[in-house]
């Protein structure tokens, strides 16, 4: 049977059909709010980048080369020297070109669990062998990668470090510089997922895993800080690696959307972005504070939960052995969703488990939303 037969759909994206009723309100997706899309800016780009018929027109694979070029200055301000990048179609389409390029049937992933539910899907598709990777409050436990390493020998290692999906939880520093250890001893690629790293409400930032590990690939998002409907991504690896990538990103779709590409290098060129993500940590910050405020008179005595300092997600476990799979389709009753926690997990799940979004909602909603949440888990 071929193997995309095989991959589960993702809860997240089936819940978005059942919670598209106005009168829902969802913490299931990990969407950013729209109402706080740069609209203005962003139609004032597209119509400057449209007055170049070439943008309608095929284009190098390798992307815009204003746009890497910007891409670049971002990620070196940001302490993550960068020379080159490849835009992609999203960050998601920059996993599956590392996953194409790398991992032969039966190769084995190491991740993070819980991690990322569409990444496991991603490894699926390639017939990868996932290994899970314990975790605690401080993201990877270095010790729990050495003894993965030892026992499966992984070609590849994957992590969301910063502001993690599911769990919200961030690697520290010194867990960092242990995971750059592991990998340059063992010859481990690790390929590092950051679309949320921007998105910091408290504390000082992390610098990057790539900015000390030389086996890192990095991926990265306009979606969580410019907005989604664009799918534009960028991939940073080492040169040789990544003109391998460029000739499997030709075989997949030629090239991202050209006047996207376009569009968004005016935008960088012409706009404060950085303005414009702290606007939008500003306002995130306090839905979160909502969500963990409202948290004690939601859930049931027992329960624990993460306190992020960034991103858009906390992570629950409630007490016992309930099913949070169950406890959706009662809450969907009362028009509020979660996501079971169930799928983020490689080999075996909790079901005890969920994810909630504070992103997409005002402060006001997410009240009402809890509210609703206390009526189903209390």
């Amino acid at each position: 049977m071929p193997r995309a037969l095989d991959v589960a759909s993702s809860p997240v994206r089936d819940l978005l059909a059942l919670t598209s009723r106005p009168e829902v309100i969802s913490f299931a997706g990990g969407l950013p709010a729209p109402e706080l899309f740069d609209l203005d800016g962003l139609r004032i780009a597209y119509d400057k980048a449209l007055q170049d018929r070439s943008v309608l027109q095929y284009a190098p694979t390798e992307g815009n080369s204003t746009l890497r070029g910007l891409i670049c200055e971002r990620l070196t301000g940001r302490g993550l020297p960068t020379s080159d990048v490849l835009v992609t179609t999203g960050s998601q389409q920059a996993l599956t070109l590392v996953a194409t390029a790398l991992l032969e049937p039966g190769a084995v992933v190491a991740v993070e669990e819980p991690t990322y539910l569409a990444a496991l899907q991603c490894f699926q598709m390639v017939g990868a062998r996932v290994v899970p990777v314990a975790s605690d409050a401080d993201g990877l436990v270095p010790g729990s990668l050495r003894e993965v390493v030892a026992t499966h020998r992984p070609s590849l290692l994957y992590l969301v470090p910063t502001f993690a999906n599911p769990t919200g939880r961030t690697l520290s520093a010194t867990r960092r510089a242990e995971v750059a250890d592991i990998a340059a001893a063992a010859g481990l690629w690790v390929v590092e997922d950051d679309p949320y790293g921007e998105l910091r409400y408290r504390g000082d930032a992390v610098a990057p895993l790539a900015s000390i590990s030389d086996r890192t690939i990095y991926l990265g998002s306009f979606s969580k800080i410019g907005a989604p409907g664009m799918r534009l991504g960028w991939l940073r690896a080492p040169a040789d690696l990544l003109r391998a990538l460029v000739i499997v990103k030709q075989a997949a779709d030629l090239h991202t959307s050209t006047v996207d590409q376009a569009a968004a290098a005016v935008y960088l060129a012409h706009n404060d972005l950085d303005a414009h993500v702290a606007r939008l940590c500003a306002e995130y910050g306090r839905r979160r504070d909502a969500m963990i405020g409202a948290l004690p008179a939601t859930v049931p005595p027992g329960t624990t939960w993460t306190d992020p300092d960034g991103g858009m997600f906390v992570w629950l476990r409630l007490p016992g052995e309930v099913d949070a799979a169950v406890l959706v389709k009662q809450a969907l009753e009362h028009d509020v969703a979660f996501v079971p926690g169930a799928s983020f997990f490689a080999t075996t799940p909790d079901h005890a488990t969920l994810r909630m979004s504070f992103t997409s909602n005002t402060s006001d909603g997410i009240a009402e939303g809890m509210a609703r949440l206390a009526k189903v888990l209390r």
